[in-house]
């Protein structure tokens, strides 16, 4: 059954247009401040040189959408993840309030997968005891629990034991199938009854080191969202060829937001997806020894918000 609020917004939705530009992070409509590692000060701010096409800072964005009523029955949406959630989730939120009027929190931990976020596993975590999944759950109530993980395979994460991709391929893929499934358990566990959250299972963009991996990662997203109900949204698909979702690239064509608004339509008609120095993230401003959301208007990380809430908004 589709809900009150999906009828007015989700035409606006596929539409989004002068929302998503990054600010302060990690805020919260109602509920305390998401991770110190995710936080960022007002000094910290996107401020870039104002121009006739500039779109309005967020922190302008979230006034507008404070000061509209909101819908009766608009969704909550947590948001948890790794470094790619670290740095959209500032324009993430942006884009879920303006274009639902939703109340939202995001808690990310840049390095983790998803076993960080499990409870009760003994194991050392990049996530503290009141950032795991289920425990937020708990506390917030969301409808919906959105999940973007790159699907760590390095040996960064001390709760994957070691098992990496490229030593262990199916053991690695065996092991994040499990979690996956044991993530969405705990999570629809900590709901009850009807107030039982779905979760929105992010599916990554290109891999130009191991194209295979982010492809079979993301069929276990898949079959998982099929298994329990979830929901997928396809950001990856956003920041990929149309001709071949998994063929990575810099740049793509702009789109026709990206070609009204220059700040994002930096050269010869493409938007730039990564910087030349960084291949896996969006952010297009420097990568810091602080974990942070991303202080620079990106292409590629507006994109993924935005099919981020489409999906949201289709789903209810």
């Amino acid at each position: 059954m589709r809900k009150p609020w999906i009828g007015g917004v989700l035409a606006a939705v596929l539409l989004l247009g002068a929302c998503g530009d990054p600010g302060s992070g990690g805020a919260s409509d109602e509920v305390p401040e998401t991770p110190a590692a995710a936080r960022t000060s007002d000094a910290a701010r996107d401020e870039p040189p104002a121009g006739p096409a500039d779109p309005s800072p967020s922190s302008t964005t979230r006034r507008r959408a404070a000061e509209k009523p909101r819908p009766a029955n608009a969704p909550k949406v947590l948001y948890l993840g790794d470094s790619l959630a670290m740095e959209n989730q500032t324009v993430l939120g942006d884009h879920l309030r303006d274009g639902l009027g939703a109340r939202y929190r995001s808690a990310p931990y840049s390095g983790t997968t998803l076993c960080d976020y499990l409870e009760g596993t003994g194991k050392d975590s990049l996530v503290p005891d009141k950032d795991k999944a289920a425990t937020l759950v708990r506390e917030q109530r969301p409808d919906y629990v959105v999940l973007q993980f790159w699907g760590n395979a390095w040996g960064y994460t001390p709760c994957m034991d070691g098992i990496t991709y490229d030593k262990a391929r199916q053991k690695y893929f065996d092991r994040y199938a499990a979690d996956a499934k044991e993530l969405a358990s705990q999570i629809r566990g900590a709901g009850s009854g009807a107030g039982r959250p779905r979760i929105v299972w992010v599916l990554q963009g290109p891999d130009p080191i191991t194209p295979d991996r982010v492809r079979r990662v993301n069929g276990i997203y898949a079959a998982q969202a099929r298994a329990s109900g979830g929901v997928i949204a396809d950001a990856g698909r956003a920041v990929a060829p149309a001709a071949d979702r998994y063929t990575w690239v810099e740049k793509l064509p702009c789109t026709s937001y990206e070609r009204s608004h220059p700040a994002y339509c930096t050269g010869a008609g493409r938007a730039a997806l990564h910087r030349g120095d960084d291949y896996l993230h969006f952010c297009l401003a420097p990568t810091t020894a602080k974990s942070r959301p991303c202080p620079a208007r990106s292409p590629g990380i507006r994109r993924m918000a935005a099919e981020i809430t489409r999906a949201v908004a289709s789903a209810g």
